[in-house]
Order: structure tokens, then C-alpha cells, then sequence
């Protein structure tokens, strides 16, 4: 049975002994104040709990009987002892973590090492953010409960359920990457509406147009170059919070590419790094000559939404729905020159559409150069078409500061894609 023992099985066996003295230190130290006798389990038991799961693991391939028993008298024992301190009012939380311990060992026992390692680590993790958690449950509203409800249907239970295949004219509409248009705009919205409750008023307008750019960069720039005119803040301030809203939705496009159109990642990512990091340059720069530190006047937050407003989602999927059948028409009609313009005018206004269009057609329809190119074209127009938000909005002699870095940035995205020398598709 031990005849083919290697290092690997010592390995193993050693990484699960070190996760279950990971896990039982963060259990001494989480209870360290706690009475003689009402402790579940200490460093010692978690270590050795680690330890038979790693033993069992080792020997499962080639002693099933014994590694099954080995495992069942652990777990056992395990019950047993929450059985005898359930009086004392002992959290169930420790045995949970000890039977945990018990499969990350018995998964790095088994040659699974990352996988072992991974998980004991997550576990540790989730132990030491007790307090932080507990803190931000209870500040939580009954409306943000639940959203979090509604998120988890739509992202876990509706989108593993549809169909992953084409249907509709041209075969275009996939119900499962039109579901996750819906889920990834929610995830946006909600990644930004908690991003802003977190962070208040004291972090000022930068973090509330950081988090709102996860959602509509646009939406953010009208809503500054409107403090703008109204005088509510500082304009140099309000401009930086525009050249870093630019920021995050050159962030966020890049992150889309790489979710539904991975082939254009790389020479996308060349052609737009230039422009994002004249946007840093231009925040910076605005944040000096604002005094960074200080609040802006009026420097409150934007308006909190409804955590979970699909309407948004909805319609943008829609718009998809109808982009991707006249993508699909124009493609087979007039060819690859025709899609760009289509991607251009639908992406002027929301680049994430053009974004989505693009990785709804079929693989092998641009080649990766080529649909860089095309995919800059709307990133150029919106940053454009949000220069001239905040000039008919603020004004010209306000909104200059912000439109004129906006243009800039715009005109870098060109310049890089002239100086790429590729080829326009067609």
C-alpha cells in the first residue's frame, strides 16, 4: 500500500498540515479572549485535522477503505465534540471550519494542492472579515437586501439556464450572451451605487464619478459639466473628476473586450493604453491646481439609485438585439466597412453596445487588428461627443477646462491608430 510513496505524497501531505495551522491560528486569535472551556477547538485540533485530511487524500487512490474511515472518524469526532459544548452556547462555526479544514487537507493529500490551498485560504479570509461583515449587514436597507436577491437570480439561476446557441434572424440573438448584457450592466450599476454609499461625501466627487463610470462615463460628465454651470463645486475640481470618469470607461472597455471580444484584447489595449494614460496625466493635473485635499464646494454625492434598476439593462439590451440582426445584414450586404460604420454611430452615444455587437458576430468575421480598429472608432466619437456634453452644458468659458483634455485624449486614440500602420477591414 506504501509502496509508492514520492515526494509529492510528502508534499501533500505537508501542505495540508500548513492549512489547517493557518486555519486554527486565525480560530486562537478570533477567540483569544474566550473563557477557558468554551472554545470548540484550538490550533492544535485544526492542525491535526488539516493533517488527516491530507493523509486520507494521500491514500484514497490506493486505500479506499482505509482513507474513507480515516475520514468518517475525523468527521465524527468532529460532531461529537460540537455535541458536548452545544450547552455552552459554542458558535457552530468551528465545526463547519474544522470539517472544511479536513477537505482542503484531504484535497492536498489527493494532489490537488491549489485547489487545497485556495480554498483554506478563501475560508481564512471570510473568518477574518467577521466583524467587517457583520457591520456592513447591519447597515444594509430592506430595499438592498432585496436587489441582492434579485442580482443573485438573474446572475446565478437565469443565465446558467438559457440556451447558448443562435436564433432569430441571421442566428444572431443567443439568449445566454443577451442575459449577460443584462447581468454585467446590473453588476455595474451595483458595483458602483455600493462603491458611493461606502466611500460618502468625504471622498468627494472623484469617487463618485469613479464608481458612476462603471456604469455611463457620459451620464457622469453631463452631471459635472451641470455643477459646472450651476457653480455648485470648483470647475478645476469637476474637471478632474471628468478626465478620471475618461479613465475608468477606457478601464472598463478594456475589461469588456476582453469578456466578450478576447481576440481584439491585445492590439485594442495598444491603441487605447496612450489615451488612458493621458487621462491620468490630465486628473492629476487638475487635481494640483485644485488644492487635492480639500472638498470642492457643494462636493456632495450624485444621487444615489435603486441598487437594482434593470431598466437600464433591459434597454441596452434591446439595442443590442436590434444592433447585432442590422450588424449581421450590413456585414453580408456591404461588408466589413459597413460594420464599422454602424459600430461607429451606435457606440458614439454607449460604447459598451459597439462592444457587445462586436462579440456577438462570428468568430473569424475581423481579424484582431482589424477589429481594434473598429472598436476604437466609437471609443473616439463617445470621448468626443462627451467633450461636447460638457461645453453645452457648462458653457464655453467653463466647460472649455474639461471638453478641450476630452478632445485631446480623443485625438491621441487617432494618432495611435494612424502610427499602427494596420490596415482599415475592407
Amino acid at each position: 500500500m506504501f509502496a509508492n510513496l514520492n515526494l509529492d505524497h510528502a508534499v501533500g501531505i505537508a501542505i495540508g498540515f500548513a492549512l489547517g495551522l493557518l486555519v486554527g491560528i486565525q480560530r486562537g486569535w478570533a477567540l483569544r479572549d474566550n473563557a477557558a472551556g468554551t472554545r470548540f477547538a484550538g490550533i492544535r485540533t485544526y492542525a491535526l485535522m488539516g493533517l488527516a485530511g491530507a493523509i486520507a487524500g494521500m491514500l484514497y487512490q490506493s486505500a479506499q477503505g482505509p482513507a474513507t474511515v480515516l475520514l468518517a472518524a475525523a468527521a465524527l469526532l468532529m460532531l461529537i465534540g460540537y455535541a458536548r459544548t452545544i450547552d455552552r452556547k459554542v458558535s457552530g462555526t468551528g465545526t463547519l471550519v474544522g470539517l472544511l479544514t479536513l477537505a482542503c487537507g484531504f484535497l492536498a493529500g489527493s494532489g490537488e494542492h491549489m485547489l487545497g490551498i485556495g480554498a483554506a485560504v478563501a475560508m481564512v479570509l471570510l473568518l477574518a472579515l467577521r466583524n467587517p461583515l457583520h457591520g456592513w449587514v447591519s447597515r444594509l436597507s430592506e430595499k438592498e437586501v432585496l436587489s441582492i436577491a434579485r442580482f443573485a437570480v438573474i446572475a446565478l439561476v437565469i443565465l446558467p439556464l438559457l440556451p447558448d446557441k443562435g436564433y432569430g434572424p441571421y442566428n444572431a440573438w443567443n439568449p445566454r450572451q443577451l442575459w449577460m448584457v443584462v447581468v454585467m450592466v446590473s453588476g455595474f450599476s451595483f458595483a458602483g451605487y455600493f462603491a458611493t454609499k461606502a466611500l460618502g461625501t468625504t471622498r468627494g466627487l472623484l469617487a463618485t464619478a469613479a464608481a458612476g463610470s462603471m456604469v455611463s462615463s457620459t451620464a457622469v460628465t453631463a452631471d459635472m459639466a451641470g455643477r459646472m454651470r450651476e457653480g455648485s463645486g470648483d470647475p478645476t475640481f469637476l474637471s478632474a473628476a471628468i478626465a478620471m470618469a475618461s479613465l475608468v470607461m477606457f478601464l472598463r472597455v478594456n475589461l469588456l473586450v476582453g469578456v466578450l471580444a478576447p481576440f481584439a484584447l491585445a492590439p485594442f489595449a495598444m491603441l487605447t493604453a496612450p489615451a488612458a494614460v493621458l487621462s491620468v496625466l490630465f486628473a492629476l493635473w487638475f487635481l494640483r491646481r485644485a488644492n487635492w485635499g480639500r472638498q470642492a464646494g457643494g462636493a456632495d454625492d450624485l444621487a444615489l439609485r435603486n441598487p437594482f434598476d434593470i431598466g437600464p439593462a433591459l434597454l441596452l439590451t434591446v439595442l443590442v438585439m436590434v444592433l447585432t440582426v442590422a450588424a449581421h445584414w450590413v456585414l453580408a450586404r456591404f461588408g466589413d466597412q459597413g460594420l464599422a460604420t454602424v459600430l461607429a454611430i451606435s457606440g458614439t452615444v454607449d460604447v459598451d453596445s459597439a462592444i457587445i455587437t462586436m462579440g456577438s458576430l462570428p468568430q473569424g468575421t475581423l481579424a484582431a487588428q482589424a477589429a481594434a480598429l473598429v472598436l476604437a472608432v466609437p471609443v473616439t466619437l463617445n470621448t468626443l461627443f462627451k467633450g461636447g456634453v460638457a461645453l453645452s452644458i457648462a458653457g464655453w468659458p467653463k466647460g472649455r477646462r474639461a471638453a478641450l483634455p476630452l478632445a485631446a485624449v480623443a485625438v491621441t486614440v487617432i494618432a495611435t491608430a494612424l502610427l499602427s500602420g494596420w490596415d482599415w477591414p475592407g
